[in-house]
């Protein structure tokens, strides 16, 4: 099978390695020319446990192979995938552009019958707008040539992205054409032969699921995460609670774990998304709108929380905050709508130095946290950050931070309160190296 992707961000990237890795022949295909570049010299843009081994194979192997030629990809491919990024407008609708305009460049280049799939998440009604583009630009060619548009959702999780390519709990299909449908399960027939079922349904619910699937999972964080509050507020444990409602199969343990808020590249802009769509299409989603709500509250609540147990009026001026964890979640470097990124800024305007760590910092914190750079200190290992603080505050549950030499933390600190937003620690153990204890629910 002759596949090619175009975007090579992180789905895209992951899409197009776990294909070679099935056995397909893969070009992707990005306009970044610096960024094709380094990957062809085998360098991977992105952090993602796995990836750069199964990188290597395959593009080793010839199997994987990187161009800033979209038409040598799309002469090539007899799948395409469209992965490119649909950023939020300032409603929080998906910004089709970068779709549409490869859509657009698809339809030029195209000579024979080609599966177009959209791979990237996009609002119900995408796949219609994506045929109707490259209708346009083949009859502006003069020509008649057959395909299909299918919608194909991912449900990668970063941090898991390889495993969960390869062990997927369903693949998502949307088309109603008999051809389309005999390609794509030529695709996934690695997957099906380990009996991964196939849900096979219309374009525009496919669109739907994924934002379905995001949305939910989001509104239950943003629930154990008001339980919580709740639970501060009159002496409950909200991990117990947590603990009591997962053995309930009905709502399973998953996703509820109290913490400063959900973050990263899908859950925030899918939420926004979906509840757009609600208010266009006269059918409101409150529960969504609520969970957007609630996510924004969180985190101001974890800034006033710290503020409100070191200052004195509301000024952290001399302050020296410990902060360990950047990205919006352990096994990825990717910083976006990280609760670090509300967080960090509202300690910074209430006068807070920063000494700052996390394992994978590099890539995105230094132009992220511009605006108060002057403020933060990019520390080598969480026993730097800690140097002289006045307090540690965990953002980020990277492993390496559940098992804290706390003794080693205390002697380098000068202060003694210890802000744990993940619930990584009991109270009994932190306090009794001399420490004030605060978590989320308890």
């Amino acid at each position: 099978m002759n596949i090619s992707v175009v975007g090579t961000g992180y789905v895209g990237l992951i899409v197009g390695t776990c294909m070679a890795e099935f056995g397909s022949d893969v070009i992707c295909v990005d306009t970044d020319a610096k960024k094709i570049a380094s990957m062809q010299e085998g360098m991977v843009p992105i952090y993602e446990p796995g990836l750069q081994e199964l990188f290597d194979r395959n593009r080793s192997s010839g199997r994987l192979r990187f161009t800033t030629n979209l038409e040598e990809a799309v002469l090539h491919a007899d799948v395409l995938f469209i992965a490119v990024g649909t950023p939020p407008g300032e409603d929080g609708s998906a910004d089709l552009t970068y779709v549409l305009q490869a859509a657009e460049e698809i339809a030029a280049y195209m000579d024979s019958y080609l599966v177009i799939v959209d791979k990237s998440t996009v609002p119900v009604g995408t796949g219609k707008q994506v045929e109707d583009v490259i209708r346009v630009v083949l009859a502006e060619r003069g020509v008649e040539i057959p395909f299909d548009v299918v919608s194909n959702p991912e449900f990668l999780r970063e941090g898991a992205a390889l495993y969960e390519f390869m062990h997927p709990d369903r693949v998502v299909l949307g088309t109603e054409s008999k051809r389309a449908l005999v390609l794509m399960r030529e695709v996934y027939r690695s997957l099906t032969l380990n009996k991964v079922p196939l849900v096979e349904t219309d374009r525009e619910t496919a669109e739907l699921i994924k934002y379905a699937n995001n949305t939910f999972l989001a509104v239950k964080i943003s629930f154990i995460n008001e339980m919580a509050n709740l639970c501060e507020e009159v002496g409950a444990d909200v991990h117990h609670i947590a603990a009591c409602m997962g053995m309930d199969g009905r709502i399973s343990s998953k996703f509820l774990h109290p913490g400063p808020g959900y973050g990263g590249s899908c859950f925030p802009k899918d939420t926004r998304a979906l509840a757009h769509m609600g208010r266009t299409h006269n059918s409101p989603m409150t529960i969504v709108e609520a969970a957007v709500q609630a996510n924004a509250y969180q985190r101001t609540r974890m800034v006033n929380k710290i503020i409100g147990r070191l200052s004195e009026g509301g000024s952290l001026s001399g302050k020296v905050i410990s902060v360990l964890g950047l990205t919006f979640k352990p096994g990825t470097d990717d910083m976006r709508e990280s609760p670090s990124l509300t967080i960090l800024p509202g300690l910074a305007a209430a006068g807070a130095e920063l000494r700052v760590y996390d394992p994978k910092w590099e890539r995105e914190a230094e132009w992220r946290l511009s605006a108060i750079r002057d403020q933060v200190t990019f520390c080598q290992d969480e026993y730097e950050a800690a140097s002289g603080g006045d307090a540690l505050v965990i953002l980020t549950e990277w492993n390496q931070f559940r098992q804290l030499n706390i003794s080693k933390v205390s002697s380098a600190m000068r202060g003694r309160w210890f802000f744990d937003l993940r619930n990584l620690y009991e109270r009994e153990y932190i306090e009794a190296f001399g420490f004030f204890y605060e978590c989320v629910g308890r």
